[in-house]
């Protein structure tokens, strides 16, 4: 009698556990609520003021469309309200029918920051580099200024000018520079080499569509040739596909590794596993070469092979791009470019505006050329020599090493 009087009691306080945690997070949701219609209540208040009390008569649509541009700008640089216009100049395909730079650029700390310039283009020609700042397009401050506008402004038509003032991130000087526009036509596999000893090099400029399989016709060649080892450069790539960096980094890892996971508020954890792939090149030394200028996808495929044991990485520390934007429709043409998850590592890390910090930090790791090789590019066939960049040497000696380790264990 008593052990049933007993569980009826624990029975009850756990019934009442589960009701007053049930009606907590009611109360929770409820003064949530409340908070946000009062806060809304403000702002009609603060509209109402202005539509009366402001010097110029303003329609209730530049109001309301100006409220949501400062609102999605106060979230984090890559957040962004867009109206009907920018909106339907995202949906339209370009491509072939302007002129660009060949740079990636975000909003860091509200200044116009450059990502990466994007190799064999104008701004690559020009010597702008990953951290340098805009100032200014063609004279005008671009303080306060999002990316879409920032687009807008440095396209137009291939062979006409554009003057940036640009404050450069090595020595902080300012300095006017003036670019040709051109078509952006951008190689995913920019070089594909076997360079020493069985050691390959592969050079990937950008993660689109059809990179992994232009990335496993290189790999075929290398690994014809006697491939034994590898080099991965992603300096200055900008990123690019969530699913090409998946697709390129399944190449390099047995399958079903974990490549990366992303978090958002509300959902579960998403995480990204490596696929299943006829050729792997997992069983082979990597190192991968990264530095300012390595965004997004790179720094997805860096963390992966690290953090899964088959790469060391060596360079600079990564830019630190690690969000997810989804653009989102609304009811009158506009849409809301908006943050909705952040990327993690294997290793449950996150790189956002941290970046991936390199095992061995060489600094300068930027994929430089000398002068003699400015001269060398007016030749048909330009030749590569990876002894002048001091990175590749270093990646090189580092994997001679690691194979005689290999070959004597």
């Amino acid at each position: 009698m008593k052990k049933k009087i007993l569980l009826s009691i624990v029975i009850t306080a756990v019934v009442c556990v589960g009701v007053f945690s049930y009606y907590n997070k009611v109360s929770i949701a409820k003064e949530r609520e409340d908070s946000f219609y009062k806060e809304l209540d403000v702002f009609a208040e603060a509209l109402a003021v202005i539509e009366k009390k402001y010097v110029e008569d303003k329609p209730p649509h530049d109001l309301i469309y100006g409220a949501l541009e400062g609102l999605l700008s106060s979230l984090d640089s890559y957040s962004e309200f867009l109206n009907p216009e920018e909106y339907k100049e995202l949906l339209v395909d370009t491509e072939g029918k302007f002129g660009g730079l060949g740079i990636e650029i975000t909003i860091r700390d509200t200044l116009l920051t450059i990502v990466s310039p994007i190799e064999d283009t104008p701004a690559w020609t020009a010597g702008l580099k990953p951290g340098d700042i805009i100032v200014k397009i063609e004279g005008k401050v671009t303080k306060g200024i999002t990316i879409t506008e920032a687009v807008k402004k440095l396209r137009g038509e291939p062979g006409t000018k554009v003057t940036l003032t640009v404050l450069k991130e090595k020595d902080k000087k300012i300095e006017d520079v003036t670019l040709v526009r051109a078509i952006i036509k951008i190689k995913d596999i920019k070089r594909a080499e076997l360079l020493e000893d069985g050691i390959g090099y592969i050079r990937i400029a950008e993660f689109r569509e059809n990179t992994a399989r232009d990335l496993d016709k290189a790999l075929q060649e290398l690994n014809k040739k006697g491939l034994k080892a590898i080099v991965i450069d992603v300096r200055n790539n900008p990123g690019g596909l969530l699913e090409s960096a998946i697709d390129v980094t399944s190449r390099f890892l047995e399958t079903e590794k974990t490549v990366v996971s992303t978090k958002s508020r509300t959902e579960k954890e998403t995480v990204y596993k490596s696929v299943a792939i006829k050729e792997k090149y997992s069983n082979i030394p990597q190192v991968v070469l990264i530095n300012k200028g390595s965004a997004s996808a790179s720094e997805i495929l860096a963390s992966a092979l690290r953090d899964n044991k088959k790469a060391v990485i060596m360079g600079e520390t990564s830019f630190g791009k690690g969000s997810v934007q989804t653009i989102i429709p609304l009811s009158d043409g506009s849409a809301l470019r908006l943050t909705t998850s952040r990327y993690y590592t294997p290793s449950g890390a996150s790189i956002h505006e941290k970046g991936v910090t390199p095992d061995i930090t060489i600094a300068n790791g930027a994929a430089t050329e000398g002068k003699e090789d400015v001269f060398e590019k007016l030749e048909k066939k330009p030749e590569f020599d990876y002894k002048k960049d001091y990175l590749i040497v270093r990646a090189v000696d580092f994997l001679k090493g690691m194979l005689v380790f290999k070959d004597n264990r």
